[in-house]
């Protein structure tokens, strides 16, 4: 993959280094926000009960505070979902992972779904914070997907994203192309689920995704760094 002119710093600012492991303690947390302003990337992406501690811990740098909503599957009721963003903003995050619900898009439900999504968008906009809404792509057909990015739109979120990570598949470049033909320009595509390699992310860039959920940022970063400086000896 051709990285001619691609610099670390603007690729850093497409990652959201994930922290969102069960089994993450509170150093794990602490070293992963540490890692995530030695990169300067977008932003962290921690467990709800994590948000403060990494707010705190992040205060002035540039990275952002992200958290999750209705994780892993989507299926909390949307009061619960709603409450969970605001007290995720209340403690300090800035970006709002939610997943959709994922059994309601199944069943063709669109007022459900759309009822979901923009009631975390409403939340959300009054810290004004952005919504990316997950998809979970591996357990969608391709009409479900196509019908996802229409209702996320008309929601007014701010991001498509493909996987939570944690089902059977996570991003595939034909997915981030489909999800880009479908959402307008203003709304824009996050990858996560397997994007562990910089080859990958690049691709996965050229399909057109502009962020990335990612636990792999060191290596990513400093396989970026190592080639631009093999090119420049």
């Amino acid at each position: 993959m051709d990285h001619t002119g691609t610099d670390v710093a603007r690729v850093a600012k497409m990652i959201d280094h994930s922290l969102l492991r069960p089994e993450l303690t509170a150093r794990d947390v602490l070293e992963g926000c540490a890692l995530a302003a030695r990169y300067d990337v977008a932003s962290v992406c921690v467990k709800p009960s994590d948000v403060s501690r990494a707010a705190k811990e992040l205060a002035g740098t540039d990275v952002l505070v992200g958290t999750v909503v209705g994780f892993p599957h989507g299926s909390s009721l949307t009061a619960v979902k709603e409450a969970e963003a605001r007290a995720a903003l209340a403690d300090g995050a800035r970006e709002l992972d939610m997943v959709l619900d994922i059994g309601r898009l199944r069943d063709g439900d669109e007022d459900a779904v759309a009822a979901d999504i923009t009631g975390v968008v409403q939340v959300a906009r009054q810290a004004d914070a952005i919504v990316k809404v997950i998809f979970e792509n591996a357990y969608l057909t391709t009409e479900e997907k196509l019908r996802a990015c229409r209702l996320s739109e008309e929601a007014q979120a701010d991001f498509v994203k493909t996987s939570t990570g944690f089902a059977p598949g996570g991003a595939t470049l034909a997915d981030v192309r489909l999800m880009r033909a479908n959402v307008p320009a203003r709304m824009k595509v996050k990858a996560a689920g397997g994007v562990r390699t910089l080859d990958l992310l690049l691709q996965m860039v050229e399909a057109g995704a502009e962020r990335f959920g990612a636990t792999a940022t060191a290596t990513i970063l400093d396989d970026l760094a190592d080639r631009i400086a093999t090119d420049r000896a």
